[in-house]
């Protein structure tokens, strides 16, 4: 009976070390382990066991003070059901099994009035390229994805297939009465201000667009600062001279990649003293070529055609799926790199990683995930979020299976221009320029 009684304060005591060690608790954390197991075995010091134990309450009565109860519960539902990962492996079948019901009870005992709530909904209206384009509306959807597994919320999404989807889409959500409804893309500014007018009492957050509402979260990003080094590594790799880019639509979401692309290039010919041409974006007239589409492939298809016909051997389109296009025109000519836009590309086309050059990455599902938990935890408010070099909302992302492509000094270049950037000594557009 002695042993069992060992047996059980010990896995619990075990439990309530991973459970610290997870909420990055001081009270555990200021114990070995095998000290712990010492007191079990030799008797518990009344001193120490008060100490410990007062102190582990505490810390836990902060903790769950700082954060809802929900999301307490579904990382103590989480790391019950890993019990197996700090048991020791060598030890009986029961055991598991003991910790298993003890940990069943535990989670029962604190969270059952949580799991009788419903769970916060997160709703999503997406632009029309869709929740699987490989872009800007299945990044944020992957934090949605995210939230649902790290705070037990659950995620709605309705696509877009056309503009005159985003206002209906909107409504329906507030029909469902959404605790947070998600408006993804510039396009979606008029929708998102007109309804965040209309319903002050429900939380919305755009994302590429900025409509400054006391109960909307604005998630932009100065993609300009990343694009500016895919431009410079594409005016060092390209063999022919000609680098080039085009846009879904001449927005400013869009834009503001294709001007950082090209300074990017000049900044390069300017250190250099080389003469790499940029079809796509005139930086005096700051004019483009854009497709007017963010779901024709065809279309990204042809124009990519036009500037490998003259000369262009490095494209960055910025066209969300469109850009589909452009690899296929490569795959048919057999040359040239592409430079993908707001994901990793590398990953959303694995099978054509040999022309994936690099991406300019946006980090909305991470700024999505902090939106979301503080809706969870109670924190929302109005306001803005930027992502930038320096707080790692943007950046290039690796070079992958063309990392040989890159010249050694160039690749050396970066981390010192990306200070440049982020402290202002290289200059980019103002027009551009997201304000906090």
């Amino acid at each position: 009976m002695r042993k069992r009684r060992k047996l059980v304060v010990v896995l619990f005591i075990r439990m309530i070390q991973n459970i610290s060690l997870h909420f990055e608790l001081k009270a555990i954390r200021n114990f070995e382990f095998q000290e712990i197991l010492f007191w079990v075995k030799t008797g518990l010091s009344k001193k120490k066991e008060f100490v410990f134990f007062s102190n582990f309450v505490e810390e836990i009565q902060k903790k769950m003070n700082e954060i809802k109860l929900d999301i307490f519960c579904v990382r103590l539902y989480n790391n019950f059901t890993r019990m197996e990962t700090f048991i020791h492996p060598n030890k009986e079948r029961r055991m598991k099994k003991i910790s298993l019901i003890l940990a069943i009870m535990v989670v029962l005992a604190f969270c059952m009035p949580v799991m009788a709530a419903d769970p916060i909904k997160i709703c999503q209206v997406t632009d029309t390229g869709g929740v699987d384009d490989k872009s800007f509306n299945e990044t944020a959807w992957n934090g949605v994805l995210q939230a649902e597994k790290e705070f037990g919320v659950e995620g709605v999404v309705l696509e877009s297939t056309s503009d005159a989807d985003y206002a209906p889409n909107i409504e329906q959500f507030i029909d469902d009465e959404c605790d947070l409804i998600i408006t993804v893309g510039y396009m979606l500014t008029d929708a998102t201000i007109a309804a965040s007018d209309d319903y002050p009492d429900f939380k919305f957050s755009t994302i590429d667009s900025s409509i400054s509402k006391p109960n909307t979260v604005d998630q932009v990003f100065q993609t300009d600062e990343a694009a500016f080094l895919a431009g410079y590594v594409a005016a060092a790799v390209t063999k022919t001279g000609v680098i080039g880019t085009y846009g879904g639509m001449c927005i400013p979401t869009v834009t503001i990649f294709m001007d950082g692309y090209a300074r990017g290039a000049a900044y390069y010919n300017e250190t250099h003293n080389t003469d790499v041409k940029v079809l796509g974006w005139d930086l005096e007239k700051q004019e483009g070529t854009c497709v007017d589409s963010f779901g024709d492939l065809e279309k990204g298809k042809q124009v990519t055609i036009t500037m490998m016909d003259q000369g262009a051997d490095i494209i960055m389109p910025v066209a969300g799926p469109v850009g589909g296009g452009t690899i296929a025109a490569m795959e048919d000519r057999g040359t040239g790199y592409v430079i993908g836009v707001d994901s990793d590309w590398y990953y959303a086309y694995p099978e054509n990683t040999d022309l994936i050059l690099t991406s300019v990455v946006k980090k909305m599902d991470s700024t999505t995930m902090e939106v979301i938990k503080s809706v969870v935890d109670g924190t929302f408010k109005g306001g803005i979020i930027v992502g930038t070099l320096a707080t790692k909302g943007v950046d290039l992302a690796p070079f992958h299976d063309l990392e040989s492509v890159v010249p050694a000094d160039v690749v050396a270049d970066l981390d010192p221009i990306r200070e440049k950037i982020i402290n202002g000594e290289i200059e980019l557009n103002p027009v551009f320029k997201q304000v906090k």
